[in-house]
């Protein structure tokens, strides 16, 4: 296939619009199923980028869900724990423990469901059948892999009324060197940007505590790759194998932190026994869950725990989730890991990080206040490494 005509570009009102080699070759996808528009195609290949780095650096099968030109989250394929599968929605898929593809996906979905609503999913393997069932009942745009099992396949075609975007792309595919976009008409090149992200990134370490264990070094690695793919500027935060709150797109870094450290609280204390425990009235949908539970959590839970409204969301009212429980809560977090796509200016940065349990820490170095941001670092003991490279994506 040369090219692939697209209903519309960004918005109806930008046509013609198709995608093409510039260079004339095949294209290096096939589509299966649907007819993906040019977001999902944008979500696609950087979302493919994505899982193909992941898995090439951790050896791990890895998944995304994407949405808007950022990855919600990326994890490798871990086993969950129970309050994770239940946290995730997931614990009633049969044979989830046996497909690692299936535990990376569901960890990538679960994390931020309300950000992943309508996703493009992509996965570093063929697709099995297991995954697909998870998928069948989520609300996703479409899925690329570099193939598909002819169940998952059956399956997948099943969604959307028939019209679910199947994307099958050439693992062997290798982009050329130089990239080129317009922007108003003038056109823009430079090269692709292949810095390879793997452990030996992160041996510069600068703060007093130099014990950086293995699964840290896999998650600062998940959280860097993220990173990458992830419109700036960009802050992740990681654990377990999975990246659990990604702030995306903000002019400043500390804001990038904030939404980033806010967003893996939330992943946190969605697996707090009150939130496992809510039981919801008879017919509230999965989307309508992830709803309720963020409101829930919010600082205006009455939204939906309220005398005049709690019945249309639960069957039994719950109990309030205090503020001073939350923050308690959230006080024994530890451990997890942070990257950031460009230098933090200021130690509020760290501090903010701190108080989401933040241990672990990768980033560029370079700024003029690095010596604060070390002694920041130093003061919660946490270990903190620069990486010498920016991570810019636009």
């Amino acid at each position: 296939m040369k090219e692939f005509a697209l209903k519309y570009g960004c918005n109806p009102n930008q046509t013609p619009a198709k995608i093409f080699m510039a260079n004339g070759s095949d294209l290096p996808v096939e589509i299966l199923n649907g007819r993906p528009g040019y977001i999902n195609f944008l979500d696609a290949f950087n979302a493919w980028q994505l899982v193909k780095e992941i898995k090439e650096s951790t050896g791990k099968v890895a998944a995304t869900s994407f949405k808007h030109v950022s990855p919600t989250s990326a994890a490798i394929g871990k086993k969950l724990p129970d309050d994770l599968k239940k946290s995730c929605f997931v614990e009633d898929i049969e044979g989830l423990d046996d497909s690692p593809l299936a535990c990376a996906y569901a960890r990538a979905r679960g994390t931020d469901r309300m950000s992943s609503f309508g996703d493009f999913i992509a996965l570093s393997d063929e697709c099995d059948e297991v995954t697909a069932k998870i998928i069948a009942r989520e609300v996703s745009d479409g899925i690329i892999a570099p193939a598909y099992s002819p169940k998952a396949l059956e399956i997948l075609k099943g969604k959307r009324k028939g019209g679910y975007n199947i994307v099958k792309i050439d693992p062997s595919y290798v982009p050329e060197p130089i990239e080129r976009k317009q922007v108003f008409g003038i056109t823009f090149e430079q090269g692709r940007n292949n810095f390879k992200i793997d452990k030996a990134l992160l041996s510069n370490i600068v703060t007093a505590n130099k014990n950086l264990p293995e699964e840290k070094v896999t998650d600062l690695i998940i959280a860097l790759i993220t990173l990458k793919y992830t419109q700036s500027n960009s802050v992740c935060f990681a654990v377990d194998g999975q990246a659990i709150g990604v702030g995306a797109g903000q002019q400043s870094r500390i804001h990038c932190t904030r939404l980033a450290a806010q967003k893996a609280d939330l992943w946190h204390l969605r697996r707090h026994q009150k939130v496992l425990s809510l039981q919801f009235a008879e017919g509230v949908g999965r989307p309508e869950k992830n709803n309720i539970i963020d409101l829930y959590l919010s600082d205006n839970p009455e939204e939906v725990t309220g005398e005049g409204v709690w019945r249309q969301n639960f069957a039994v009212r719950p109990a309030p989730f205090t503020k001073e429980e939350k923050e308690e809560y959230l006080a024994g977090i530890t451990g997890v890991s942070l990257g950031s796509d460009a230098f933090f200016p200021f130690a509020d940065n760290i501090e903010r990080a701190h108080m989401s349990g933040v241990a672990y820490v990768a980033e560029p170095g370079g700024s003029v206040r690095d010596d604060l941001i070390i002694e920041a670092a130093d003061r919660h003991n946490m270990v903190m490494c620069f990486t010498g490279m920016r991570l810019f994506h636009h």
